[in-house]
């Protein structure tokens, strides 16, 4: 497998939960697991990213903008989480910010997704592609697992 592959198939999750909170209702326990779940799976895959696909590739002159663009989106995200971790479930605000949240994750997917992706191809090797998607998997388990890094 390469990196590319294993991103990929943690932006699925992202975007299969992203559905589930949008259309949930007001201050509800489904509410709150799909947003935990949610929340867990966004800050696991940050991590796991900027330090096996972003920081690998910061160096590469082509690939430098590319990189800091996307970690500045992962603190976007983080800042939409936050207000929602701050807002009334039940309010009308809550969904807007959820809106906000799907929209802003959305984005950044399709980001990586259709112009990153193409250009760190560019820049790794395969063995590299190879070597970070084991390391970047090895990583997301663990943290499914609740193992500390």
């Amino acid at each position: 497998m390469k990196i590319f592959e294993a991103i990929r198939k943690d932006h699925d999750i992202q975007r299969k939960l992203l559905d589930e909170l949008i259309n949930t209702s007001g201050d509800t326990e489904r509410r709150d697991q799909v947003f935990e779940a949610l929340k867990h799976e966004l800050l696991i895959h940050e991590d796991a990213e900027e330090r096996h696909f972003y920081k690998p590739l910061i160096s590469d002159d082509m690939m430098q903008q590319h990189a800091r663009h996307g970690i500045a989106e992962h603190h976007e995200i983080d800042e939409l989480v936050e207000k929602l971790e701050n807002t009334k479930q039940d309010s009308s605000a809550w969904l807007k910010y959820a809106k906000d949240l799907k929209h802003k994750v959305e984005h950044h997917l399709e980001d990586e997704e259709h112009t990153f992706f193409q250009l760190a191809g560019k820049t790794l090797t395969e063995d590299e592609k190879e070597s970070l998607a084991t390391k970047y998997v090895d990583f997301m388990e663990e943290a499914r697992n609740g193992v500390a890094h």
